[in-house]
């Protein structure tokens, strides 16, 4: 009983959760191809690329199944929409930066941690603040039920 009260209580985190671990698989997958093929030095278009796919992925489980934005109407769409894409900019556009000055401050790519690529760690790093920002953007600019 208290564990399904629990559940409830905390649905939309868990299913935020869930759904931000697949796309983060998505993320993660796509920007991890491009390394392979074209090498580290191709790290910014390959999260580029990581980022427009995780997105498209991301905003349709977000819509439907996390914060259950049911209405179709085009001037809700377009809001949530735009607003979706405009804040995971935001966030991609901060991981970049920070991929940025990892690799050319840093040089984070001369280390490897448990046989994870320097490279790798800061990507995992910079995405727990992406994560953290876009659930925020989300749940209370995007998704909010006072605006649908």
């Amino acid at each position: 009983m208290l564990c399904k009260k629990w559940l409830q209580k905390y649905a939309e985190p868990i299913k935020y959760l869930v759904f931000g671990v697949l796309t983060t698989i998505v993320n993660y997958l796509i920007f991890w191809l491009i390394i392979r093929f074209f090498g580290e030095g191709s790290a910014l278009a390959a999260n580029a690329a990581a980022f427009a796919a995780a997105t498209i992925f991301a905003y349709i489980t977000n819509k439907l199944f996390v914060f259950q934005s049911r209405s179709w109407k085009g001037a809700v769409l377009l809001r949530e929409f735009f607003g979706f894409v405009g804040a995971r900019i935001f966030s991609f556009l901060l991981e970049e930066v920070g991929l940025l000055l990892c690799m050319e401050v840093l040089h984070v790519e001369r280390f490897v941690l448990l046989r994870i690529s320097g490279l790798m760690v800061a990507k995992i790093a910079l995405s727990f603040i992406s994560v953290l920002l876009n659930y925020l953007f989300s749940k209370y600019l995007i998704f909010s039920k006072k605006k649908a």
